[in-house]
């Protein structure tokens, strides 16, 4: 019987090389996305990133992570922008999305250039047993399909999401509730 790895604290982690790392898109917009979020935290994983990029450790990532960090950046900025006046859909239509949508971009490549791309091997992945966990409501459908790329891949997951915990996968974090 395997015991589910204890989630670790981020400051304490010296990255190497030889680190195979997916970051959750909830680190990436503490890194790149709108900040309206605590300084603390962005201050932990902005100096995580340095010293994981000095290190010169692999960080991975899925279109499952790029899409929900556009689709997020985007409604964050919306929500900036228009305060919520105007329905997303219809400001998304409107010639003032243009700048928001380069700007999205802007972040993606950003983020990207620290990245190797990696498949989530969904095509493969049991449907049903998937669906079956989405039903407990435990974890959203998304996370579930992080878990087993993770697993797969010998990732470790560096999130922010106490939602993780018990996910029998390595966990680098600086929330508090995930370490406790």
């Amino acid at each position: 019987m395997t015991t589910d790895p204890k989630p670790l604290a981020v400051k304490d982690h010296e990255f190497n090389c030889k680190d195979k790392l997916f970051l959750d898109t909830n680190i990436w917009l503490y890194l790149y996305g709108p900040q309206r979020r605590k300084a603390r935290v962005i201050d932990a994983y902005s100096s995580m990133l340095k010293r994981i990029l000095d290190a010169g450790s692999r960080i991975y990532i899925d279109v499952l992570v790029v899409s929900e960090f556009i689709n997020t950046c985007a409604r964050l900025k919306w929500q900036i922008a228009t305060k919520k006046e105007i329905r997303f859909k219809a400001f998304r239509n409107s010639p003032s999305f243009n700048s928001v949508a380069k700007s999205v971009s802007s972040d993606v490549e950003r983020v990207m250039t620290h990245c190797l791309r990696v498949e989530s091997g969904f095509a493969s992945m049991e449907t049903t047993e998937l669906l079956n966990e989405f039903v407990v409501g435990k974890c959203d459908f998304n996370d579930q399909v992080i878990m087993r790329l993770c697993k797969r891949e010998e990732l470790t997951l560096i999130t922010h999401d106490a939602d993780f915990r018990g996910a029998g996968i390595p966990i680098l974090t600086a929330n508090h509730r995930l370490l406790n």
